[in-house]
């Protein structure tokens, strides 16, 4: 089974998560783009979508499913997104779409968050995956000199501008042991808008699949 496959495999799983007849928050990437297009062919009755990012708003709405503003709304009860790592622990690194912003306030307002990943974003230790930091453009240089006192090495990623109109540093060579301390300390940075560490709120189901099947972490009820 190719990653492609298993992305979708992940993202069928999830649809035993959507609560109908509720809102749902959608995330950003390739294997929500499949649960997106699965949600549409099964036809689940939602009263609409809270989006992450512009692209997944316009792939909802091909679909002909209603986009609300997250203001607009009081109760999420669930929310799907993918992730570029994870642990056991279901801590996260995302944001290698560039919406780690969108995507970490919509899990914050989610009751839960199922996170659709294939198997090969599993890891013992955070930090295989770059590291992304959403940040000011005029910080951009300073926060990088930070995040090397930290023991990582920031790389720009050029020709990237964020849904908010900010860059995004990739934060190279860390190994992350403790993800709650690291979310918290980079975050405090001046010029910091978030990091890509879902470790404060991590996701309460990780929902894998592999070429043996759906592997589901966490509390299912």
């Amino acid at each position: 089974m190719n990653a492609d496959e298993k992305k979708r495999l992940a993202a069928q799983a999830a649809l035993d998560f959507v609560v109908e007849d509720s809102i749902l928050g959608i995330g950003t990437g390739s294997t929500v783009n499949h649960f997106i297009d699965l949600l549409a062919a099964r036809k689940l009755r939602i009263r609409g979508a809270v989006s992450s990012s512009e692209a997944s708003t316009e792939r909802l709405r091909r679909h002909g499913i209603a986009v609300l503003d997250l203001n607009e709304i009081d109760d999420l009860p669930v929310y799907v997104d993918g992730a570029d790592e994870a642990d056991r622990d279901l801590r996260l690194i995302k944001g290698g779409g560039a919406a780690l912003t969108r995507e970490k306030i919509v899990a914050a307002v989610a009751q839960r968050f199922v996170c659709i990943a294939d198997d090969s974003k599993l890891v013992e230790v955070l930090g295989r995956f770059p590291l992304p930091v959403e940040v000011i453009p005029m910080a951009r240089a300073y926060v990088a000199r930070e995040l090397a006192r930290l023991g990582g090495r920031a790389v720009w990623r050029t020709g990237t501008v964020t849904d908010n109109g900010n860059h995004v540093l990739d934060v190279h060579d860390l190994r992350i042991e403790d993800p709650v301390t690291l979310e918290t300390q980079i975050n405090q940075i001046a010029g910091v808008v978030t990091v890509g560490l879902f470790a404060r709120r991590p996701a309460d189901l990780l929902i894998l699949a592999g070429d043996s099947g759906v592997t589901v972490l966490g509390q299912r009820d």
